[in-house]
């Protein structure tokens, strides 16, 4: 029996490859790239450890090639998606009941298989699958989610160690329980470091989970999968089924079992998802913990006092990496009037210089949207504002599905800061600037928070000290999270926990202890030893 009492060490950020000119890194991604491209996987349901083939299928095809079919995937009728359910449950006791630092080991060795054996094959299904380019692939998975299971194990010895204050003849104990049932996963296409965080989050804490992956994000996930098993995952624990989400949705949220939602997407989703959680309460043991990170409207804000280069770098980085499907790219700016010739000629330049492609050329800083849904959706915004008399096209602007669905890094001026641009999210390579006049800085930043219904993230420019102490006081609720002279993007595990309120979710920070808490039923335990043997109080004498 193993009696020691283990605190992990803080694991430090996984280091990032750069895949310069000239490395083995570079070398080793393009050989597993090259791999990938001539594989055609077959992409089972996996339930309680087994593969499962319904025959009911669809293809995964390459955003910036779309003819080029990555893998066909079975999807999870009613019936799979009961027996995910079950499969978790079934799972429940064991896993709950192991020991904190045992379920940590699966976590660690996981994160190392992705940092060695796994890396480049991982990088390489998410280039080819999500359109990502080497940097934006590596900063996501293998990075961030490495560090999302290094640093779970880190943040659960902290919080399994907060134990309540004890008096004399009284000992107080905390038990951070699982969750009694399982939780849902809902992830999303744009991370895939989110994608695992969701399951194994919940399953550091010991909770079971049935996972339902974006349609456009199946092949990186499905690698996860694999990986997870090989570290030693045990079967039925995260539960894999891709489906259409209605049919999904319908059988977990009737499910008496379901205890909790961890989800990353769109407001919209959430909201319908969290309207149904209340329709089914009678139905549940307990109620659902929800945990979600929706949309963003993020802003750029420049006072006066600002370097405009350092503005305009932020504009290009923040709003156009990884095509502007990020929940916390940059889409609405406010430039003072003053710095806004110079900031235009800076973006303008960069632009220039922008190649945009196939992820095989990492010479192309700009790669596909995620499907065709998502370009017509976006180019819909762009026509928009090219026939809107009050905004104006000033950089890009086009796009063509044709081979992949390519749309250029576009930027909109406009004259009305509740403009449809400035207020809706479009999640895609679009940024929307409203030039104000230098005096009006204050009233602007009070436009700036009413603007959006979003909180997620924003940034403030400036060198004055006192603009940007106005900055905090008026833009207190605008974003989780807030940046002073960088990019609203690029949140990185243990040193920004990342979430925002309003209409961008339940802040509940993930990659940190808040988020993991929230996978806890705990139960307080009070053991006397010498209890008393009358009813009676001092305060029932007279003399």
């Amino acid at each position: 029996m193993n009696n020691s009492i283990y605190r992990f060490p803080n694991p430090g950020n996984e280091p990032v490859k750069t895949y310069a000119p000239g490395t083995s890194d570079k070398a080793a991604l393009k050989k597993a790239l090259l791999q990938l491209s001539a594989e055609e996987w077959d992409i089972p349901l996996v339930i309680g450890g087994q593969e499962i083939r319904t025959g009911q299928t669809d293809k995964v095809v390459m955003p910036h090639d779309h003819r080029h079919v990555l893998a066909t995937y079975h999807k999870a009728g009613e019936k799979e998606v009961q027996m995910a359910i079950d499969a978790a449950m079934k799972a429940h006791r064991d896993w709950s009941s192991l020991p904190w630092e045992e379920r940590a080991m699966v976590m660690l060795r996981a994160a190392e298989l992705f940092a060695t054996k796994y890396r480049y094959l991982l990088n390489a299904a998410v280039m080819l699958g999500q359109s990502k380019n080497p940097f934006q692939a590596e900063i996501d998975a293998p990075c961030e989610l490495i560090d999302f299971l290094r640093y779970s194990a880190f943040y659960a010895g902290q919080i399994y160690a907060d134990q309540p204050y004890s008096e004399k003849g009284i000992i107080n104990r905390l038990e951070y329980r699982a969750l009694e049932g399982f939780v849902f996963s809902l992830t999303p296409f744009n991370f895939t470091s989110i994608a695992s965080n969701l399951n194994m989050a919940p399953a550091m804490m010991g909770n079971v989970a049935v996972w339902k992956p974006s349609t456009t994000a199946i092949y990186s996930n499905y690698l996860l999968m694999k990986v997870f098993k090989e570290a030693g995952l045990p079967d039925g624990v995260v539960n894999f089924i891709p489906g259409q989400g209605s049919t999904v949705g319908r059988v977990i949220l009737s499910s008496p079992d379901f205890a909790g939602f961890h989800f990353t997407g769109s407001t919209s989703t959430f909201n319908t998802l969290w309207c149904q959680m209340g329709e089914n309460l009678k139905k549940y043991k307990s109620y659902p913990k929800v945990v979600g990170e929706t949309g963003g409207k993020n802003f750029i804000f420049a006072h006066p006092s600002a370097p405009a280069g350092d503005v305009a770098a932020a504009i290009v980085r923040g709003a156009f990496e990884y095509q502007g499907q990020k929940c916390s790219a940059g889409s609405r700016a406010y430039l003072p009037k003053s710095l806004w010739k110079e900031i235009k000629e800076r973006v303008g330049e960069m632009l220039k210089e922008i190649k945009m492609g196939d992820v095989q050329d990492f010479t192309n800083f700009i790669n596909a949207v995620i499907d065709e849904a998502s370009f017509d959706n976006i180019m819909g915004y762009i026509n928009y504002a090219r026939e809107a008399s009050d905004a104006e096209i000033l950089f890009g602007g086009r796009g063509d599905k044709s081979t992949g669905y390519f749309i250029e890094p576009t930027v909109i001026q406009t004259t009305n800061p509740t403009f449809k641009t400035m207020t809706e999210e479009i999640f895609g390579p679009v940024i929307t600037i409203y030039v104000y006049d230098d005096e009006k800085y204050e009233e602007t930043l009070d436009v700036c928070d009413r603007t959006s219904p979003y909180g997620l993230t924003g940034s403030i420019f400036a060198c004055d000290r006192y603009a940007i102490e106005t900055a905090f006081r008026k833009l207190r609720y605008a974003a989780g999270n807030f940046y002073v002279n960088d990019k609203p993007t690029g949140a990185v595990i243990a040193q920004q926990p990342f979430g925002g309120s309003r209409a961008s979710g339940t802040n509940d920070k993930a990659g940190g202890p808040l988020n993991l808490i929230r996978w806890t039923n705990p139960r307080c335990i009070k053991e006397t030893f010498v209890p008393p043997v009358h009813y009676g109080y001092p305060f029932l004498n007279e003399k």
